[in-house]
């Protein structure tokens, strides 16, 4: 099962030094989600972190990025939306309708189905019943609620990945902290329930 961490919307002074950490710790698939940002920010970010791991970053906006940088990939959140044109390379998805996974897991690396777990969550007979379809599957991560408490269940639900943001960021108050133990040992944790 793969686990992708998803950056928080904001960015925050020492979010370069735990990205860095996340890499050396084994991150492997990082989404920088930083909506309505402007694109100086995404790149000074980038800058601060070891060109090593470029080709584990994924981005959510500012597409040109993925070349400039030499990232993994562009990640595409509105169902509706078109590729950018003439874009060649890898890219995922989000799907906000269990209707929208055939489609558009057959044309992209993997996709995110959003709402599984937490607040607006899908129910399980939903989920139950899209796994029986083959709808879930290895292409298919959770995302939206995932912790280390149902990692297990979405596992059970034929998920190929789970994507965790929140689950890992309150490990870590952005405003008053400097210390992030905790939160790479959260994420060692996460590692461990995903293998």
């Amino acid at each position: 099962m793969k686990l992708v961490i998803i950056t928080q919307p904001t960015f925050f002074v020492e979010e370069d030094k735990i990205l860095t950490a996340l890499f050396e710790e084994g991150m492997d698939n990082l989404h920088l989600y930083k909506p309505g940002a402007s694109p100086m920010y995404s790149e000074r970010l980038l800058s601060l972190i070891p060109e090593i791991s470029y080709g584990k970053i994924t981005v959510h906006d500012h597409y040109y990025l993925k070349n400039e940088y030499g990232l993994a990939g562009i990640h595409i959140d509105d169902s509706g939306k078109e590729l950018p044109k003439d874009y060649k390379g890898k890219f995922s998805r989000t799907c906000h309708n269990i209707n929208e996974l055939g489609p558009m897991k057959k044309k992209a690396e993997y996709v995110f189905l959003d709402n599984v777990f937490g607040q607006n969550a899908r129910g399980r007979e939903e989920l139950e019943y899209a796994a029986s379809q083959g709808l879930i599957d290895k292409h298919v991560y959770a995302f939206g609620g995932v912790s280390m408490d149902n990692i297990r269940e979405a596992r059970e639900l034929g998920f190929g990945g789970v994507v965790v943001g929140k689950d890992l960021w309150s490990r870590f108050d952005i405003h008053n902290e400097q210390d992030y133990k905790n939160l790479i040992s959260h994420f060692e944790k996460l590692r461990k329930a995903v293998s």
